[in-house]
């Protein structure tokens, strides 16, 4: 569990190879690719086959320790960081992506 890593710091892609979300690229396409990506990032971390849009993680079976690294994944992924104190704000998919949109437009 890295559950200490990505507190507020921003870290490389994890795969290399990956097509990095650009900031500013606000097409259809790319918010479909962004809330897919955060939709894998999610279930591969809580080990589930589906993350519906708006159902709380909770209900996924997904407890605060996960939650952490759900976050430090994404942090990592996008290179931004996201303040402990937002992290009460990340109850389900539509919110985390949400988040790492209006993150990733500050860094535009």
């Amino acid at each position: 569990m890295r559950a200490t890593e990505g507190r507020g710091l921003a870290y490389p892609p994890r795969d290399p190879g990956a097509r990095a979300v650009e900031p500013g690229e606000d097409t259809e396409a790319m918010a479909d690719e962004l809330k897919e990506k955060l939709r894998e990032i999610i279930a591969e971390v809580a080990e589930i086959d589906e993350v519906p849009d708006g159902t709380p993680f909770k209900d996924l079976g997904i407890d605060s320790m996960m939650a952490i690294e759900i976050v430090a994944d994404v942090e990592r992924e996008f290179q931004l960081a996201i303040p402990e104190e937002e992290l009460q704000e990340l109850t389900d998919l539509d919110a985390v992506y949400a988040k790492v949109k209006a993150k990733l437009e500050e860094k535009g």
